[in-house]
């Protein structure tokens, strides 16, 4: 008897193989094999004449879907027909989630088997779980299915009927969708109150203080009583102290009158609080936390971590990637727990195994959290793996073992100190037992914020000490505008506002952003003017569309239709045929909509107007009877474009670019322009004689009101030869790229070899020496990470079987044994001073031991499944 198995992808296919008796076959559909047609000509000439075939979707036929294959499916479904032919029982392995499911009845629904067919559904690609699994096959969910569907339809419906009029009144290849357009909603609010944001500047003083040779800081609060602004304080819409504060602004005079008056004065610790602060781990990861903390740690997208994250799943290193659950199996947590004390000790385990539970309600739970895969689980080192996998298999190998320790212990220490009517504060944090931490600290959306595991060390005071002041600083400080979402913070938001599904997300991000919505610069959503104007049409016409609440109640009754609680068909038909259907307010508003004012972007306090044309946004201003019009730079921003900026712009186009001087050897004139993608200096007029004049982008921190005739003269001179590498006898350069300045290497044949600038060097004026000193400096990857090298705080002697050293270093949990790339941990209660050369070998034994004894069992398990693979290829051989 012979089974065939169908999974969605090469990898998972070539993975679950090894797992599988030898009569199985098992072949992939390359993800979905059917879908509503994505364009005119995949519409089957049977429907093409009905009104609705644009949509795919029959609306007068209770919403009944014209499903097609392909063209480019069409070869791998005659492929799986072909394979079906020979097999006495088919099995439909796709993922387990709602997409999983429709892709097995869709295959049900083509392949029309005669044989008796299965659905097989795991978490994880292990041997024991693809086991487990074939004893536990069940039927195609048909609930699971008609929940998928009716998402699809929806999604059709929405985008399908919306899109078209953004074409006609907007711009060609605009689209719309049920989720991105609220998405985009959220970029373009952040982006009005950043536009309304107003600046407000407010001083205070940090004073430099000493105790027994302990120096601290301090920092102002009250002044006579009174709080002193601090930011929080102050309207972000005036610039000025809100209503109803009753606090002390220091003008930059106050501050330094107050500065020389405490000068010299008394300081009295007043109050010395200590509390202890109990942190305990985040939970495992699911599929929206694993995009937040990949974002925020490993710069990734969410596209890129699901991408990743995929492969991992489909090599077997970790479980099923698209899950809200934060549940973890029994055999899970024992094998976190293993990890932790085979690598931390037993010190540092949770009393009690840690269970977690999912709080959203109507969560997409798949069986499990986002952890290794297996019973055991393979530390990073022992995977094999390298560049962004390694990088994000340690990350949730990190997570879920420290999801599984002991709580961090921490003592919150704060100081007040009075000088004369003024009170300062000092805080400080001291880690008395790091727990969690010594495995993983959670990402902040918040660069500035200080991370779980720095300590703030403050020397012992008490109450009546009086601390030597060695200096009062005044400082300025100017409040910021509303951060901008990055891809963590907008999935962060999604999240809780109930909008879409997390692994959705992950594609909305990069539609939003491959449809021009979105730019992504410094890891931060800057939303485009044409992501205004959609907006603003949208908010006006259909509000409901781009409502977060209106779209969060659509999920909920998706997920109701998916658990039985609600009927699809009826909701549907309100949804688009109703009174208020999205058809009925199309056909209404359509002929409401004026085009002109729909490319249109109202932006406060501009008096030009903002279009969108055809080849990008644009200002348009009335000058006498004539109408002028210039393109808008793609780095301006909606929040940064102000009357100031309008004037330049318009200036280039109506009286011409600003002349910044004569080039010193050619006389040619250098202008200052403002270009498509920023401002560049030119030098020379554009002529048929000379077509492409020479052109250079302004650096970073140079701008058209602060550049120079030197410095422009200097920038149209990159590259700048700096001479010959005296090993190679290639030549070296300097000039400004993409990413901004940097040296090159021409080695030959051999490639270009490129070091970037430090922020220290001059790409005008680096010298030869400097350059050659970057190109020795071994290249970075990509989620690389370099330490600074730091003193030992002993030295043991060395090892009798290397001669290397064996030192101690002070590490951010406490000081640790380092002997080579292995580092050991001081047990807790032994003193630096405490530990000899035999105390030390004998833990780095001990810790090679271990380590050695997880590689043997890998190893061995790699090798039982390499040789089962070959000895079921063989059998496959012998029997064709």
């Amino acid at each position: 008897m012979s089974t065939l198995v169908i999974v969605e992808s090469p990898t998972k296919a070539r993975t679950i193989r090894n797992y599988l008796p030898k009569d199985y076959r098992v072949e992939a559909s390359m993800g979905h094999v059917r879908d509503l047609p994505q364009s005119a000509s995949e519409i089957p000439a049977t429907v093409k004449g009905e009104a609705w075939a644009q949509l795919g979707v029959n609306v007068d036929a209770d919403f009944e879907p014209v499903y097609v294959v392909p063209k480019d499916k069409k070869k791998v479904v005659t492929q799986l027909k072909e394979a079906l032919k020979d097999a006495d029982e088919l099995i439909l392995a796709t993922d387990e989630d709602r997409e999983g499911e429709s892709i097995s009845w869709h295959l049900y629904q083509i392949l029309k088997p005669k044989v008796p067919t299965k659905r097989m559904v795991f978490h994880e690609i292990t041997q024991e779980a693809i086991k487990k699994a074939l004893k536990n096959c069940r039927n195609i969910d048909e609930q699971l299915v008609r929940a998928q569907e009716t998402r699809r339809i929806l999604d059709r419906l929405v985008g399908y009927t919306l899109s078209p009029l953004l074409w006609k009144k907007i711009a060609w290849g605009l689209s719309a969708g049920r989720v991105q357009s609220v998405a985009v909603r959220l970029l373009v609010n952040k982006e009005r109150q950043r536009r309304a944001f107003r600046e407000g500047t407010y001083w205070d003083l940090k004073a430099y203080l000493e105790q027994n040779k302990g120096p601290f800081t301090a920092q102002l609060i009250t002044l006579a009583g009174r709080k002193v602004a601090t930011g929080s304080d102050f309207d972000p819409s005036t610039g000025q102290i809100a209503a109803g504060r009753n606090v002390v602004l220091l003008s930059e005079a106050d501050a330094q009158a107050l500065q020389e008056r405490l000068i010299g004065k008394v300081w009295n610790v007043s109050e010395v609080d200590e509390r202890p602060v109990t942190r305990k781990p985040a939970p495992p990861f699911t599929t929206s936390t694993l995009q937040q903390e990949s974002n925020r740690k490993l710069r990734l997208s969410a596209r890129d971590t699901m991408r990743i994250a995929q492969n991992l799943y489909e090599q077997g290193y970790i479980t099923y990637m698209r899950t809200d659950s934060v549940h973890l199996s029994e055999q899970a947590i024992a094998a976190a727990r293993s990890c932790v004390e085979q690598l931390y000790g037993k010190q540092y385990l949770s009393p009690q195994p840690r269970q977690y539970t999912t709080k959203s309600k109507g969560a997409q739970e798949a069986h499990e959290a986002i952890r290794p895969a297996g019973s055991t689980f393979r530390t990073p080192q022992e995977t094999g793996l390298s560049g962004r996998e390694l990088a994000l298999y340690d990350l949730i190998w990190k997570r879920t073992v420290a999801c599984q320790m002991a709580d961090s212990r921490q003592t919150q220490i704060t100081v007040q100190l009075q000088v004369e009517d003024a009170l300062f504060r000092a805080s400080g944090k001291r880690i008395d037992f790091p727990g969690y931490l010594r495995a993983y600290v959670e990402g902040s959306d918040d660069p500035d914020a200080a991370l779980e595991d720095q300590e703030i060390i403050l020397p012992n005071l008490k109450v009546g000490d009086h601390p030597d002041c060695k200096n009062i600083e005044a400082v300025g400080h100017e409040t910021q505008p509303p951060a901008r979402y990055t891809e963590a913070t907008l999935v962060k938001t999604l999240e809780s506002e109930g909008i879409g599904r997390p692994s959705t997300y992950a594609s909305i991000i990069g539609t939003i952003i491959d449809k021009g919505y979105a730019q992504l610069v410094n890891n931060a959503l800057i939303p485009t003017f044409t992501a205004f104007a959609v907006t603003d049409l949208l908010e006006k016409h259909f509000p409901d569309i781009v409502d977060p609440s209106f779209t969060s109640k659509m999920e909920q009754t998706l997920d109701d239709i998916a658990d039985g609680e609600a009927e699809w068909l009826p909701y549907l038909r309100d949804f688009y045929l109703g009174d208020k259907g999205l058809e009925t307010l199309v056909k209404e508003r359509e002929s409401q909509i004026d085009a002109t004012k729909a490319r249109t972007v109202e932006l406060e306090n501009l008096a030009a107007k903002v279009r969108i044309g055809k080849y990008g946004p644009y200002i348009e201003v009335e000058n006498g009877d004539e109408v002028v019009t210039a393109s808008i730079p793609k780095d301006l921003t909606p929040a940064d474009l102000d009357p100031k900026q309008v004037e330049v712009i318009l200036r280039q186009k109506t009286v011409g670019p600003d002349q910044l001087g004569r080039h010193p050897e050619t006389g040619e004139p250098i202008y200052v322009k403002i270009g498509a993608y920023g401002p560049y200096v030119q030098l020379g007029d554009k002529s048929d004689e000379n077509p492409k004049p020479k052109q250079a982008s302004l650096p970073k921190g140079v701008t058209p009101e602060n550049i120079t005739l030197e410095t422009a003269v200097g920038l149209l001179s990159l590259p700048r030869t700096l001479g010959t590498h005296p090993t190679t006898g290639g030549k070296i350069q300097a000039s400004l790229g993409r990413f901004g300045p940097y040296v090159v290497h021409d080695q030959g044949k051999e490639g270009k070899d490129y070091r970037s600038l430090k922020a220290s060097d001059d790409v005008l004026t680096i010298t030869l020496e400097r350059a050659l000193e970057l190109i020795s400096e071994p290249k970075k990857t990509r989620g690389s990470t370099s330490s600074k090298s730091k003193a030992a705080l002993r030295e043991l002697g060395t090892h009798p079987e290397d001669d290397a050293p064996i030192n101690i270093y002070d590490g951010p949990y406490g000081p640790y044994i380092k002997h080579g790339k292995t580092n050991v941990g001081i047990p807790e209660g032994t003193s630096v001073e405490d530990v000899t050369l035999a105390t030390a070998l004998e833990l780095l034994s001990a810790k090679a031991s271990t380590s050695k004894t997880t590689r043997k069992t890998t190893k061995t398990t790699a090798t039982k499944s390499k040789s089962t693979a070959k000895s079921s290829t063989a059998t496959k051989k012998k029997g064709a």
